[in-house]
């Protein structure tokens, strides 16, 4: 993989079928596991974060769930110089915003990941957990209501649309995922696959109720490096 342009490979369709486009970017082993100890990032490598921040630096915002926002411990988004130099040639912000979807509202507000953005993070909350966080969240994020009793995936990507975002990375966790996917607003799956067996009851890419039907994707290309296989699969229109 290291003779492919990375930037090529996971170029974004030039003629998006909707907008936004939502591209999901995942690490899963052999048998399924999405992490090990609670967290995805023992499962990849130097070859996986590359990925990682190139498909980062083509999104126009990062979507993530707040469970994975807290086991993850996630932080700011943070590019490179040569990306960041990229983004702002296309006359985008040096970092992608990260939007995070929360049913229950429960976020450090305190924590570096909304005190030290570069770009103010969004917070979608239902709007029950909305009279709850009160004006904490407000200080550090822009909070929208997307649902009353619980987060609706259209909602949030209607309204990442119409702020002008033609791209959006989902991150996980596996009931964001599950729940793009049923409303059928998924695109693409980006799945980095280690050799590796972990065995457990830990997550998998989605959660729930089998589908009526498995849902047959499309190889768009399968890469390789240190062992690790990198597919980008589309997701067939009906």
């Amino acid at each position: 993989m290291s003779a492919v342009d990375l930037f090529e490979a996971y170029a974004l369709p030039a003629r998006a079928v909707r907008t936004p486009f939502v591209r999901c970017n995942m690490v899963s082993t052999l048998d399924g596991a999405t992490s090990v100890q609670g967290r995805s990032g023992p499962l990849g490598g130097p070859a996986d974060r590359r990925v990682f921040h190139v498909l980062r630096s083509l999104a126009d915002v990062v979507l993530v769930g707040a469970g994975t926002v807290r086991s993850e411990r996630y932080g700011p988004a943070r590019l490179d110089d040569d990306l960041r130099v990229r983004r702002i040639s296309e006359g985008r912000s040096p970092v992608p915003p990260i939007a995070v979807v929360t049913g229950s509202g429960d976020l450090d507000w305190r924590a570096s990941f909304f005190t030290d953005a570069e770009v103010r993070p969004l917070v979608f909350v239902a709007g029950a957990a909305r009279r709850r966080i009160g004006e904490r969240a407000q200080r550090v994020a822009n909070v929208v209501v997307a649902g009353e009793e619980r987060v609706d995936p259209r909602l949030v990507l209607e309204h990442l649309g119409r702020a002008g975002h033609r791209s959006v990375l989902l991150e996980g966790g596996p009931t964001l995922n599950s729940a793009v996917l049923r409303a059928g607003l998924l695109d693409e799956l980006c799945l980095t696959m280690p050799p590796r067996l972990v065995a457990g009851d830990g997550p998998r890419l989605v959660t729930g109720p089998e589908l009526a039907r498995p849902l047959e994707l499309e190889i768009v290309h399968l890469l390789e490096e240190d062992g690790l296989l990198f597919f980008r699969l589309a997701v067939p229109r009906s």
